[in-house]
């Protein structure tokens, strides 16, 4: 395409599907069947995909904030595209949050115009990165929770989910071993990676308990074959570290055996994140470019 071309392609106001904001873009939910499962509570289904879009959107959010900033272009390249591809995951779970909750609201609305304590996400995905190490230890946490995860919601009984899952395990499969690479060559690296990746991994690990925390909302839809009781998950995380800690010639970190979940609140962190993430939204009520 010419710089002419591609001038004139974005200039072209009768095609409103490239704008990734305000502009009515195609229905990311097309072509799946959206119907409740007979049985399940429709105001509990909204709330679990609700909690998995949060986490996906903070997540990304904060992988977003480290473009331009991580060590090789390569780097910012990757960290990037694992940005983005939880913001599609959180565009798809929060367009079945809107859909089942029938309020009227949209992906947007719940993406932009909600307030702090609305929030469903796992503290974890608020925290800012002090370095790099402490970067891909979270991400390795946050993506092998994740990826145990939406293996299993393959087979839920809500079609949605099951298709959401199905995309995003590939795509969080990719995560996980792109963070697991990267504690592997800091923590057997220089004696300097090494103990600012065992710093990161003493500061994470200890935060995964809340990972296997689950709340009534969960407990009752892995009840009729929709979610997944976290607690369930935590042995296959934790072969994860269990392989990747020895290779990196780091030592793993206690993890408590239980933790308060997402209904014990927010860290201070997520405030700020709405502040900049929200920002354009609120600044401009039902504006459109």
């Amino acid at each position: 395409m010419s710089f002419d071309a591609a001038y004139e392609a974005l200039t072209d106001h009768d095609d409103d599907a490239r704008w990734a904001y305000g502009t009515g873009f195609t229905d990311p939910l097309a072509g799946v069947d959206t119907a409740v499962p007979p049985g399940v509570p429709a105001g509990e289904l909204a709330a679990y995909c609700l909690m998995l879009g949060d986490d996906a959107l903070i997540m990304s959010h904060r992988l977003q904030q480290w473009v331009t900033r991580a060590p090789e272009l390569e780097d910012e390249l990757a960290i990037a595209n694992i940005a983005l591809d939880l913001l599609g995951q959180a565009r798809l779970l929060l367009s079945r949050a809107a859909e089942v909750e029938g309020a009227g609201r949209d992906e947007d609305a719940l993406a932009y115009l909600r307030g702090e304590t609305e929030f469903r996400n796992v503290r974890l995905a608020e925290l800012a990165d002090a370095d790099f190490a402490h970067l891909v230890a979270r991400l390795l946490a946050f993506s092998a929770w994740r990826l145990a995860l939406l293996d299993r919601l393959t087979a839920s009984a809500d079609p949605v989910l099951a298709a959401v899952a199905a995309k995003g395990v590939k795509e969080v499969t990719y995560h996980r071993d792109y963070a697991a690479q990267w504690v592997v060559r800091l923590g057997d690296g220089t004696p300097v990676s090494h103990e600012r990746m065992q710093a990161a991994v003493d500061a994470v690990l200890p935060l995964t308990a809340e990972l296997f925390a689950g709340s009534d909302v969960e407990r009752r839809l892995a009840g009729v074959g929709v979610a997944v009781e976290p607690s369930t998950l935590r042995e296959e995380v934790g072969a994860v570290w269990e392989q990747v800690l020895p290779a990196a010639t780091l030592q793993p970190a206690p993890v408590p055996a239980s933790a308060p979940g997402r209904e014990a609140g927010h860290t201070e962190a997520l405030a700020g994140i709405l502040a900049e993430l929200q920002a354009v939204a609120r600044s401009t009520p039902g504006g459109v470019w």
